[in-house]
């Protein structure tokens, strides 16, 4: 079998820049765009490692470029020496200044209205100069950039995360979802609520390629309702919540988005087929840096307290 030799001085670090960006990118064009080149310079670097390797990285297609076996497991071990010095960079910093750095934090669908501006105003009151940046973006994205060292980590709803090697996966809390409308719905008016008597009122639903959607129409389908034919569709809370406010339209909503929110109101519906849960993916086998696990600990220590406190929601009366 014959062994590659990468250590002779002929693989160089911006052939790692050009896999991760090609494997992201899909084409020879948009990686050229990207990295600011000529389009034959990416070409030639590309044919320079698969000689290196010795086996082809890429299938040429009308639509661009396809991994191939290869192709796939060396951009994931280029990415993971990218990440790697990355890391290196941000950790020397950070030990030349003990109070600085920089956390660079993932959130998708969950986690951003209580667990991650509570762990940040704690990291803040005792390290006011460490910088965080909070990336919103699709999980497959936000998980490429975990596995390049652009993300320290990532909050949200657990998905193909939870079975990647190169990520780990805890669960920081679950809490329920309820049907919420704003406080003056006139359907609170209503003698008898249930989940059919609401679909008379426009919806908000998630959209179709979210799991919650999946589950949501799983809990119709329970009931035989279908999807309620006059809605929305879509996730970003600021909409959602003006939408609701200004509106007679229901939509379910996370437990803690609702609790202690005078101006949304949720009805006595229970949706056991749905429930968001939210946990912390982190790199498998890397270390944080210093100001990311300052940060980390702080997550873990708020995802504890919110989990007693949907804890103590469950448990209080209706």
């Amino acid at each position: 079998m014959h062994v590659p030799k990468l250590l002779d001085g002929r693989l160089k670090l911006r052939h790692l820049v050009l896999i991760d960006v090609l494997s992201r990118q899909g084409s020879v064009v948009a990686a050229a765009t990207h990295l600011h080149v000529a389009q034959p310079v990416v070409s030639r670097a590309l044919q320079e490692v698969e000689r290196i390797l010795g086996v082809r990285l890429y299938d040429r297609g009308p639509r661009g470029l396809t991994p191939t076996i290869y192709g796939s497991a060396f951009t994931t071990h280029a990415r993971a020496v990218l990440a790697q010095l990355n890391q290196a960079g941000e950790h020397i910093a950070e030990l030349s200044n003990a109070t600085r750095g920089t956390v660079v934090v993932g959130s998708h669908l969950g986690g951003t209205n209580l667990l991650l501006p509570r762990a940040i105003n704690r990291l803040k009151q005792s390290h006011p100069l460490v910088t965080v940046i909070i990336r919103e973006a699709p999980l497959e994205s936000l998980l490429t950039d975990l596995d390049t060292g652009r993300l320290d980590f990532l909050v949200g709803r657990p998905a193909q995360s939870a079975a990647r090697p190169s990520a780990e996966c805890e669960v920081l809390y679950a809490e329920p979802l309820q049907v919420v409308a704003r406080a003056g719905h006139p359907a609170f008016g209503m003698p008898a609520i249930d989940l059919g008597g609401l679909f008379a009122f426009p919806w908000i639903l998630p959209g179709d390629d979210t799991r919650l959607r999946a589950e949501l129409e799983t809990a119709f389908a329970n009931r035989r309702l279908p999807l309620p034919e006059n809605r929305v569709e879509g996730t970003a809370i600021l909409t959602v919540r003006q939408i609701l406010e200004s509106t007679d339209t229901i939509t379910v909503l996370p437990f803690l988005l609702v609790h202690n929110e005078p101006a949304l109101r949720a009805f006595p519906i229970t949706i056991d087929e749905a429930a968001q849960t939210v946990s912390l993916t982190t790199p498998a086998g890397r270390p944080p840096t210093p100001a990311a696990g300052l940060l980390l600990d702080h997550v873990r220590s708020v995802g504890r307290e919110l989990q007693e406190l949907v804890g103590q929601g469950r448990a209080a009366p209706g």
